[in-house]
């Protein structure tokens, strides 16, 4: 935010294929550039705008997870929740701290993998059925109970449940922003409650209640299908349940780069 205006629409017309190529590894690019370059060679640009980037990334998150509730489209609620999350993240590198840094790094990884299992879900629903009209679906949990836990392990990744992967980033996150200003660690924390509102929401319209026309011949998942959905849905529950050796490796990437910031900021001052 406000750079995101191509992305929902882009989400929303682009094969399936390449959405979860943009939103699960392209959509990292410019966080990674951020991480990799603008810190370490700019610190003293970065401090300046800290507090600026900091309030626009927040706006951002609460914005895009208002837009979220509002969308009747599937692929286009994904695509905002995408643009929360990454706001969040942002917020979070732009702290300049620890928990910051390396919560992004982690949430990285753990959107790319919720949010590449969201669009693989849509799709299988899109190839059956020829919609992602939240409104059109309903009662798949009946037809396709294995489609609909995979799902709902997903959307609980998503929402950061504790035990799964995007609860150990998210937490960091939360607390670096919390730490910089208490006041924007509590506006962020709304996202936590519009993300678990939207997400359930559409679940509930998608998987649950009773079949209708469209959705009363709708085959469960097939062994290839199983065999994506399952994996990610044990990286999902793997990285929740055991995040020391995430937790490790970014430690002391975080704390390399840490120390080439504050020994230019301090050289230079």
């Amino acid at each position: 935010f406000p750079f995101h205006t191509w992305q929902p629409d882009t989400y929303t017309t682009a094969p399936t294929p390449g959405t979860m190529l943009l939103s699960g590894i392209m959509l990292k690019m410019g966080i990674y550039g951020v991480i990799r370059w603008l810190l370490p060679i700019v610190p003293h640009g970065v401090q300046d705008w800290t507090y600026v980037v900091i309030v626009l990334a927040i706006v951002g998150v609460v914005y895009a997870a208002i837009i979220a509730f509002m969308q009747k489209d599937a692929k286009r609620l994904v695509a905002y929740s995408s643009i929360s999350h990454v706001g969040l993240i942002a917020a979070g590198i732009f702290t300049l701290s620890h928990q910051g840094l390396q919560g992004s790094m982690i949430q990285m990884l753990s959107h790319g993998i919720n949010v590449i299992g969201l669009f693989f879900v849509l799709d299988i629903i899109n190839s059956r059925l020829q919609t992602n009209k939240v409104d059109e679906l309903g009662g798949l949990a009946k037809v396709a109970p294995q489609l609909a836990i995979t799902f709902l392990i997903i959307l609980l990744g998503t929402v950061a449940l504790p035990g799964t992967n995007g609860f150990i980033g998210e937490f960091l996150l939360l607390m670096s922003v919390y730490n910089y200003n208490a006041w924007l660690g509590a506006v962020a924390g709304l996202t936590i409650i519009f993300g678990a509102v939207y997400m359930f929401r559409s679940y509930q319209k998608i998987m649950l209640g009773e079949t209708n026309a469209l959705t009363s011949s709708f085959k469960d998942i097939n062994g290839t299908e199983k065999v994506v959905l399952y994996t990610i849905c044990a990286l999902i529950i793997v990285i929740g349940v055991y995040p020391k050796p995430l937790l490790h490796l970014s430690d002391a990437a975080v704390q390399h780069l840490l120390e080439q910031i504050n020994h230019k900021l301090t050289g230079i001052n």
